[in-house]
């Protein structure tokens, strides 16, 4: 039997030009569902109970599945050691290690629902890739306003700490503030306002101090989402000054705008004469 070139495994496994490529690419976004929901299934108890044996052998039959397809990522990629550290070369590595790291420590396999960041090829596979540029907007937007959220949640780091000991003198551990850590907790759960209700001040001041932070949670929570809000439209503003009209100059145009909104001219630039 001949084993086919590293071109042309090169082509099937990492490009998507060729009917062979989408067809293994697609095929292989199958089996990881097929394989996520295999570890679905082997959390329920009821279904483990009568077909664990067979989810068991799936399992396995998926795991070396994948190791081989690793194996031979490997073995055809132009440049292997960058593969292997490339983020994708990292996740095809987690995507089967908790299978055989279950052998020794039981219980480890259901971190294999990395697999799911396998399925990321899709935006491959449909040509998304033009969507990018609008990821590059939100990541930017996101850089830009790092420094404002990590005041911001100093600030709230700070707020939990001081509410949480406030509520640990005030309230004891008799009820149920038995430590400042378990104060914090409940100061988290409170100005979030998820407000798991697992502990409760019991005192007139510590239901003062409780409604004080409660009203605080509404204040707040509002803030990283108005930092990131005013960056991305700063962001989106520089995306549209970028593009400006050949005849008339003028800018804030869409990016796949074909004629200027102002003079109506086309935004391709002349050829010269």
């Amino acid at each position: 039997m001949h084993w086919p070139s590293r071109e042309v495994l090169y082509s099937v496994i990492f490009g998507t030009e060729t009917p062979a490529g989408r067809y293994f690419d697609l095929s292989l976004i199958v089996a990881i569902l097929l394989s996520i929901g295999v570890l679905l299934l082997d959390s329920m108890s009821s279904v483990r109970s009568h077909i664990g044996g067979t989810l068991y052998i799936l399992e396995w039959t998926f795991t070396l599945l994948f190791t081989l397809e690793y194996g031979v990522r490997v073995y055809c990629a132009p440049k292997r050691l960058a593969y292997i550290r490339s983020f994708y070369g990292i996740i095809d590595v987690l995507a089967v290690m908790p299978t055989y790291l279950s052998v020794f420590i039981p219980g480890l396999s259901f971190l294999l629902m990395v697999r799911l960041l396998r399925v990321l090829r899709i935006f491959r596979i449909l040509k998304l890739i033009r969507y990018a540029n609008e990821a590059n907007v939100l990541l930017r937007s996101l850089n830009q306003s790092r420094r404002k959220i990590m005041v911001f949640f100093s600030s709230l780091f700070i707020l939990v700490t001081l509410f949480g000991s406030l509520l640990y003198v005030v309230e004891g551990p008799e009820n149920g503030f038995t430590s400042i850590p378990v104060s914090i907790y409940w100061a988290i759960v409170t100005i979030t306002t998820v407000g798991f209700g697992d502990i409760t001040p019991q005192t007139p001041l510590g239901q003062g101090i409780a409604a004080v932070t409660m009203l605080m949670g509404y204040a707040i929570i509002a803030v990283p989402t108005g930092i990131l809000s005013a960056e991305l439209g700063r962001e989106m503003r520089r995306e549209y000054d970028m593009r400006h009209c050949p005849l008339c100059d003028k800018t804030g145009h869409d990016k796949d705008a074909d004629f200027c909104k102002y003079c109506g001219g086309s935004m391709e630039p002349k050829a010269e004469d």
